[in-house]
């Protein structure tokens, strides 16, 4: 490969072949006869399209807290060799139960420990000399994960709470675990926005028992408050999932302080209207906080690869 690289630049014979046996790469200036002739610098050569993960991510306290009780961990890698290519990631949106005691604590110990335990016994198993896969199965490690991260915040922060989502991508698969009311979308390539995760609200549920529309509970003064959360209450069973991934469109997690203000139309305005999912994250918690950010904002958006078959 280097060696034609190296021919494809323009070097003669005898220096491809000096530099590779010396180790060397040797350097020359592109002229302008160059570039006319179709030869270009590496650093804006054409790259193949690898099945990357690739994402973006804000936050914001928002207009009317005075502190951050949201937490966020955005990990991805990608594994390649000459089977084939594997897209990693871990993506995780945490928000602190506002009202109760230390809900940034809480919110910053459950993506720590869920990172920690799903990165050692998953992500770093690719890393080994002989790869081997996990003593449990990837929605045990998920829920066991999760569990883990609630038995933390009970000691470590008892009164607090937060919600979580995460959302652990393996190749061509993902997985959810799902506490509280933050939420998972995904976008297709048309438009079309889903929403990947149920809400553990007590609106919710009454909407569910066909006590109320949703246009009641949008204005209903208990719609924030949760039955299910890490840190409160037992017995306590994450939501877990785990699905084919999208081939293509974007993935998008985020907290309620958008999902709550944001109506779903305008989402998808904002995240089709850029290429970059860092710039459409801050276009969403602008629209949040203009929409009077009533409370932490957080977004995580994943761009997702096209595989080829």
């Amino acid at each position: 490969m280097l060696k034609k690289i190296l021919n494809i630049l323009g070097f003669q014979k005898d220096e491809v072949e000096s530099s590779l046996a010396s180790g060397e790469v040797p350097t020359i200036p592109i002229t302008d006869e160059k570039i006319s002739a179709g030869i270009q610098p590496l650093a804006i050569a054409k790259r193949p399209n690898l099945p990357q993960l690739i994402a973006g991510c804000a936050q914001s306290v928002g207009m009317m807290r005075g502190h951050n009780e949201d937490a966020i961990l955005v990990y991805s890698a990608l594994f390649a060799n000459q089977e084939g290519y594997v897209p990693v990631g871990l993506f995780i949106v945490a928000d602190g139960m506002g009202g109760h005691k230390h809900g940034e604590v809480a919110s910053n110990l459950a993506v720590r420990v869920v990172g920690r335990e799903v990165i050692q016994k998953i992500m770093l198993g690719f890393m080994d000399i002989h790869p081997t896969p996990p003593e449990e199965g990837i929605q045990e490690i998920l829920e066991s994960s999760v569990m883990a991260a609630h038995r933390t915040i009970t000691k470590e922060s008892p009164g607090s709470g937060t919600t979580l989502t995460a959302i652990l991508i393996l190749d061509k698969h993902m997985s959810i675990a799902h506490v509280g009311d933050s939420r998972a979308y995904s976008l297709d390539n048309q438009g079309k926005l889903e929403i990947l995760t149920r809400d553990h609200s007590l609106v919710k549920r009454m909407m569910e028992l066909g006590h109320l529309t949703e246009q009641e509970a949008a204005i209903h003064p208990q719609r924030n408050v949760l039955y299910r959360a890490l840190g409160q209450g037992e017995p306590f069973t994450p939501d877990i999932s785990t699905t084919a991934l999208p081939n293509a469109g974007h993935l998008l997690i985020c907290s309620d302080g958008l999902w709550g203000v944001v109506p779903q139309d305008e989402m998808v305005r904002l995240i089709r209207s850029t290429s970059s999912p860092d710039l459409a994250c801050q276009l969403l918690i602008d629209a949040a906080n203009k929409a009077g950010g009533p409370d932490n904002i957080s977004a995580i958006l994943v761009q997702l690869p096209i595989f080829s078959d």
